[in-house]
């Protein structure tokens, strides 16, 4: 099979379930931007050097994806879907999040990224999900958006911030 199939060629996508839409649509913004911010995520994995932020790190890059294809189903897709974005998700989110703030105390003033390369990536990556975010509140104002996946993706935030602050405190040259 080709990678290039001619059927975007006019400004359309399909949409998991058969459906087409613009390529312009806010919710090929949604999900291009999880794509970009998982990209940002490989990026930071690639530098870490701490096998438990890898592992967590490979662990939301595989959410992203779940949550990618959930923003990228019409409605006769999402009903093919084996995986969505759960509650349980979210406090897995959580409980990293209160972990690693146990190691770096909480956080008493801005933080300006650029202490190392890896928390740097994180910061990039972070921020991208931010933008992921601010685009799904706007996408659930015209579309059904579960409170799970725009949740999942608030906390997603919170655990790369978290983790930039880790890796800047534990890799400070």
């Amino acid at each position: 099979m080709s990678i290039y199939t001619r059927s975007g060629d006019k400004g359309e996508t399909g949409l998991f379930g058969g459906s087409r839409i613009n390529k312009d649509d806010l919710r090929v913004e949604c999900y291009g931007c999880l794509d970009e911010a998982n990209s940002f995520i490989g990026l930071a994995y690639s530098l870490i050097k701490s096998k438990d932020i890898k592992i967590i790190l490979r662990n939301i890059q595989n959410k992203i994806f779940i949550a990618g294809a959930e923003l990228a189903s019409d409605e006769k897709g999402k009903a093919y879907l084996k995986d969505t974005i759960s509650q349980g998700d979210i406090e897995e989110l959580e409980k990293i999040i209160d972990r690693y703030t146990e190691i770096v105390g909480p956080q008493k003033s801005f933080v300006i990224p650029g202490d190392t390369i890896s928390s740097a990536s994180l910061h990039v990556s972070r921020t991208v999900v931010r933008r992921s975010e601010r685009l799904m509140v706007a996408l659930k104002s015209k579309l059904k958006v579960r409170k799970e996946l725009y949740k999942y993706i608030n906390r997603l935030s919170d655990v790369l911030f978290i983790l930039a602050r880790v890796e800047a405190e534990t890799n400070r040259s």
